[in-house]
């Protein structure tokens, strides 16, 4: 991986070697149902993402105010238990990630939708990092037109800490994804840090013929892979055995 910085509260963080995002759901629907409101799953992570609403295929999208007080109920917790941590809010609505950003103090706006000028003026307005995700079915070249265009209107619209995310498993079926893993270090020549979300999804027990939750040794296989090929941000469900990965394979490339 290339060396990347990210603002945290105003101090520049340096990141020399790739970093574990912890998956905490907030939510009583989430595909993995060990990671619902499970606090010590993510202690270890370098980033906690925190989310109230599901985004699951087939998930019902719960609404806005739902959303909030879901987050608002563990704000507490929330602050004092990772009080120190980088934290990341995962929404789509800039009302919540503004929200999130001034009740719980989250450092990172984690977007799956591809975002919108109102949750791009959120993220500037509070100097906020934003993870842009590509949610649309579509190859390399595809993707790499769409990233650029985002990330200019990110750009003119005042954020200066931008983290890419291919979006693995949003509106691409199994070969797809599996197209964007073969390639992936063309998302390199975009020069931001890239963030790999696929712990437990659909591309890694699909074709295994398993169920979610007999995925973790997948999912720790495709997330070396992925190391190998330039990955940033690990985003999981485990963090115990993604940060194993991470030593190896910082020891294998030393």
């Amino acid at each position: 991986m290339t060396p990347f910085s990210l603002n945290i509260n105003g101090t520049l963080r340096q990141f020399e070697s790739p970093v574990v995002m912890g998956i905490l759901n907030l939510t009583p629907d989430s595909f993995h149902a060990a990671s619902r409101y499970a606090f010590d799953a993510v202690d270890e992570a370098d980033i906690v993402d925190i989310g109230a609403c599901s985004t699951r295929p087939g998930a019902e999208v719960c609404s806005e105010s739902e959303e909030m007080e879901r987050l608002m109920k563990a704000a507490e917790t929330i602050k004092e238990r990772y009080s120190g941590k980088i934290l990341s809010v995962d929404t789509f609505r800039p009302a919540v990630a503004e929200m999130a950003i001034k009740e719980l103090g989250v450092h990172i706006v984690n977007d799956i939708s591809g975002g919108c000028e109102d949750i791009y003026s959120v993220a500037a307005r509070y100097g906020r990092a934003y993870v842009l995700t590509y949610p649309e079915p579509g190859g390399m070249d595809k993707a790499l037109y769409w990233f650029s265009e985002k990330i200019d209107a990110l750009a003119r619209a005042g954020v200066n800490d931008i983290i890419i995310d291919p979006g693995f498993g949003f509106n691409k079926d199994v070969e797809q994804n599996y197209a964007l893993v073969r390639e992936f270090e063309a998302f390199k020549s975009l020069r931001l840090p890239i963030l790999c979300g696929i712990s437990r999804k659909r591309m890694v027990f699909q074709p295994l013929g398993i169920t979610p939750g007999e995925a973790l040794n997948g999912t720790s296989v495709l997330d070396t892979i992925l190391l190998t090929k330039g990955a940033d941000i690990l985003r999981v469900h485990d963090v115990k055995e993604a940060k194993e990965a991470v030593t190896l394979y910082k020891l294998s490339n030393k």
